[in-house]
């Protein structure tokens, strides 16, 4: 259902700390017309934890009203509440999302049952395409093989957004997988390596800043252009590599900061670059002439 590249749109704050739903409207804006195939608006790179509920909803339906239907939005709706995650799923088919990607639970670590009874619980309640996200880095459980592949058999579960960083679980889910689910990489820097496993593109932080070169990057590798999508891949190593210098999102915003494109803000307990870090990052930026 989902091939290419989908921005995990960062959320723009004002210098108050507000939400910056002007700088939001332009950054959709410009992914479009760059050519991504989707945005993905409130998942980590969105600053999710730290939005209150109406900020959150309020981020969906501008990324839905921004985008105009030229590209479909999978709004981040996952929480450790499976209550709360049926209840902003309703809300972003309402508003007019193409999907849901929905987190694994984070904190509670649940068993396997718990994981199929969780995402199972959304799907049969919201007629909405549900991407599954695993991220045990900030989840603290790796959701297994066997449990993705059993989610896959539901009609409304048609994907997972694979960020564990093990390329062999990612095989075999891309192995055992029914026709039609698609799996998406969670890190820009494994993007080719899954694609050329069978996987159907990327949620890219990357593609903030570069949503063009990103979108190469997936056309050229589904059009099988492999040595093509190498040379670029390696080309833009070194950005994926400095935009997790620090913890997501904080040196994607410090980027984007840079070329002027928002104000660098965050919400605590996130921060600011170290300085030294802020050096490597504008390096790798001047190096890349994307400053």
């Amino acid at each position: 259902m989902f091939k290419g590249v989908y921005t995990a749109i960062v959320t723009p704050f004002t210098k108050e700390n507000r939400l910056d739903e002007k700088a939001l409207r332009k950054l959709v804006g410009l992914q479009i017309e760059a050519g991504v195939q989707g945005l993905v608006p409130v998942g980590t790179t969105g600053e999710s934890p730290t939005l209150t509920v109406e900020e959150h909803r309020r981020v969906i339906e501008i990324a839905i009203d921004e985008a105009r239907g030229r590209v479909p939005v999978i709004a981040g709706t996952g929480s450790n509440s499976t209550a709360e995650a049926i209840e902003l799923t309703a809300f972003a088919k309402d508003a007019g999302a193409a999907a849901s990607l929905q987190v694994a639970p984070y904190y509670n670590k649940p068993t396997e049952d718990g994981f199929l009874r969780h995402f199972t619980a959304i799907a049969d309640r919201v007629d909405l395409p549900l991407v599954v996200y695993n991220i045990p880095g900030r989840t603290g459980k790796n959701i297994e093989t066997a449990v993705v592949l059993e989610l896959a058999r539901h009609k409304n579960i048609v994907g997972v957004k694979e960020a564990s960083g093990n390329l062999a679980q990612v095989m075999d889910v891309i192995g055992g997988r029914p026709d039609g689910f698609c799996v998406l990489s969670g890190d820009d820097n494994l993007t080719l390596p899954i694609m050329a496993a069978g996987g159907d593109g990327v949620v890219s932080v990357a593609s903030n800043l570069i949503p063009a070169k990103m979108a190469e990057l997936t056309g050229k590798a589904l059009a099988g252009k492999w040595d093509e999508a190498r040379v670029l891949h390696y080309a833009l190593l070194p950005l994926f590599k400095a935009i997790f210098i620090e913890t997501n999102p904080i040196p994607i915003k410090a980027a984007l900061a840079m070329k002027g494109l928002i104000e660098e803000t965050y919400r605590l307990p996130l921060c600011g670059m170290k300085p030294a870090n802020r050096e490597k990052l504008k390096k790798v930026l001047s190096e890349l002439k994307i400053l």
